[in-house]
């Protein structure tokens, strides 16, 4: 029977006896944990040298001795001779000092473990029975990839510690276009402060059903939850010592008034921290077959706030055949922007995607020009949530063969 103890290796003594490859990799994770490591050796490994090197690891050259012992909280033996792996790990023993015998891992004290971390979660596995790296390894990777997916329940279930807000870009829309970290913390929340777009009914399906959801999702023409209301509900959960998780869709900081709530966090002394995702500007024409730069048609994209004023530099971007202009939350703004570029002389053919519901089984993708627009839009009965795409990669020859008429849908 085997017993898992978790050893803080912090500031302390840890010894490598032999310099092989062997060495190197555990080195490595010795170093990671702040362990003071010293190496004995006759001889050294070129990646065990270049460790050695960049770190400036004390190395006597040559063979092990009793007084090498000395202030050792733990040893790694690894000479790649079994005998003399099996004399250090038997003196470690008599000098109370554990031993980890990567010759022979049966007759060490200790063991190193395949293991995987996950935020502040840390899973270990190793064999009760002799040793079997790979094995070990292989159970590793399968919980490893379960964790990745926030499909283990990493929520803390005692109370108390410090609580926390972390602000998560859910994407476009699909879970599994989500960051792998967005989906760990969803998993360790105790709170999700969720919007009405991006991967909500999907992940939050999955949630320990202990988790608080409140929806703060606003509509076009209705905001239910006003964002002052929403900082103060994050900063008093967090404060109350519970992990937030702020689910927005797209990215925190692109129109996601991310930046507002990571500044109410930190005037209230928060901890608080940014997810990045895919943002609707560039992911929802991808999903559309649209690039937003593209070499020899568009080197610069312009991402335009639909609801906001139509500005000078947003006409200019419009007008420059190199640029590619983006908006978002414009479908009621779409007959001022079309009335307002033409005003500014930006020719009639200049060409225009709208791609509706990105990334879901409802998308749809409507080609058209500046002229036909509005005229377009009110024939298909353009609907939110819809990317607006002006410019040369719009065009619907431009990587596919084109349809035979502009303004047709496109699955």
């Amino acid at each position: 029977m085997t017993l898992m103890l978790s050893v803080a290796l912090t500031g302390r003594d840890v010894l490598l006896v032999g310099g092989g490859a062997v060495t190197a990799r555990r080195l490595r994770r010795f170093l990671a944990e702040g362990a003071r490591v010293r190496v004995v050796a006759p001889d050294l490994h070129p990646e065990t040298a270049a460790l050695v090197e960049a770190h400036a690891i004390p190395w006597r050259r040559g063979t092990f001795r009793g007084s090498d012992l000395r202030g050792a909280w733990l040893v790694h033996a690894a000479t790649g001779r079994q005998r003399v792996d099996r004399d250090i790990a038997a003196r470690c023993e008599r000098r109370r000092v554990l031993c980890i015998n990567a010759g022979d891992g049966g007759h060490g004290s200790a063991r190193m473990t395949a293991q995987v971390d996950s935020g502040d979660i840390t899973v270990a596995v190793t064999s009760t029975v002799g040793v079997d790296p790979r094995r070990s390894a292989t159970v590793r990777d399968a919980i490893g990839d379960q964790l990745a997916e926030g499909r283990l329940p990493l929520r803390r279930q005692r109370e108390g510690g410090p609580g926390r807000v972390d602000l998560v870009g859910g994407g476009p829309g699909p879970a599994d276009l989500m960051t792998v970290r967005a989906r760990r913390l969803i998993a360790e929340a105790d709170v999700i402060v969720a919007d009405r777009l991006g991967p909500t009914i999907e992940v939050l399906q999955a949630i320990d059903p202990h988790v608080q959801v409140i929806d703060v999702g606003k509509r076009p023409g209705s905001h239910p939850v006003p964002q002052e209301e929403i900082n103060r509900l994050i900063v008093e959960h967090a404060a109350a010592g519970r992990r937030v998780v702020r689910l927005k869709g797209g990215d925190p900081f692109v129109f996601g008034r991310g930046g507002e709530e990571m500044q109410a966090c930190l005037a209230a002394g928060i901890p608080v921290d940014v997810v990045p995702a895919p943002s609707s500007a560039i992911a929802v024409p991808q999903a559309a077959g649209i690039p937003v730069t593209h070499r020899g048609t568009a080197s610069a994209i312009h991402v335009v706030n639909g609801q906001g004023p139509i500005t000078t530099s947003t006409l200019e971007s419009m007008a420059d055949d190199s640029v590619t202009t983006v908006v978002l939350m414009g479908v009621a703004a779409l007959g001022g922007i079309v009335d307002a570029a033409l005003r500014h002389g930006i020719a009639a053919d200049r060409p225009m995607a709208f791609v509706e519901s990105g990334h879901t089984p409802q998308q749809r993708t409507t080609r058209t020009t500046l002229g036909r627009a509005s005229e377009d839009a009110a024939a298909i009965g353009l609907r939110n949530p819809a990317v607006i795409v002006i410019g040369d990669v719009a065009r619907a020859d431009l990587l596919m063969p084109a349809p035979e008429r502009i303004g047709a849908s496109l699955a």
